[in-house]
């Protein structure tokens, strides 16, 4: 039986919030005709099934669907790697290679904007608007957002994502870098309750996005 690794990827400095992650490091010991339900009976809003530890090569389930790339899922995955005494330099998801780094106990990630699932990106007046935004209302993808520094580029975030079965994600990784790269400013962005993310424009339109991890349990 394949170990489950639960992770909370984008914790803040005291190692809160964050958003759940489902790793099966040995998942090609899994069949692909079973991971999609077994992503929807986890409820994580995704689930890594790694097929080659050494190659990187690794495939991301949410409740409903396969996703070609996701943000937290591959950060959160080469935490764990280098957690477990094997740190990787890239990850390979379906949508291309992904260049890893770690710096000051963060991981780090990059990734082409265009790999993340689509989303409206709306720009509201303040965070405070921000948070009086209804999930329920969300009927496509949204990555709702505020400055609450423009000078420092901080930012207040969350995300909508019904069309991968997710109603609000804690932290989406792949969302920051679409704004990353949109405002090309690096960007420190606090979303869900209280995850934090940090992200970069890199050269040729690429992105990265990090942040820190900690391990809830292996079962």
């Amino acid at each position: 039986m394949a170990t489950l690794h639960v992770i909370r990827v984008f914790v803040n400095e005291d190692g809160e919030w964050g958003n759940p992650l489902g790793v099966f490091l040995d998942g090609g010991a899994i069949p692909e005709r079973e991971r999609q339900a077994v992503a929807a009976a986890l409820g994580f809003s995704e689930t890594v099934f790694v097929e080659d530890r050494a190659d990187g090569r690794m495939r991301i389930h949410t409740p409903a669907v396969e996703l070609p790339f996701a943000g937290h899922p591959t950060v959160g995955v080469a935490w764990l790697l280098a957690r477990e005494g094997v740190p990787v330099r890239a990850l390979r998801p379906p949508a291309g290679e992904a260049a890893v780094r770690y710096a000051d106990g963060e991981t780090y990630v990059a990734a082409r904007p265009e790999w993340a699932p689509p989303f409206a990106y709306r720009e509201l007046r303040s965070p405070a608007e921000v948070r009086a935004l209804d999930p329920a209302g969300a009927t496509s993808n949204t990555y709702a957002w505020a400055w609450i520094d423009e000078a420092a580029g901080t930012v207040r975030a969350r995300s909508f994502v019904p069309q991968a079965g997710i109603v609000e994600d804690e932290a989406t990784g792949s969302a920051a870098i679409g704004l990353c790269a949109r405002l090309g400013r690096p960007l420190t962005v606090h979303q869900g309750h209280g995850s934090v993310l940090r992200c970069s424009p890199r050269e040729e339109g690429w992105a990265e996005v990090g942040g820190r991890a900690r391990l809830v349990e292996s079962r």
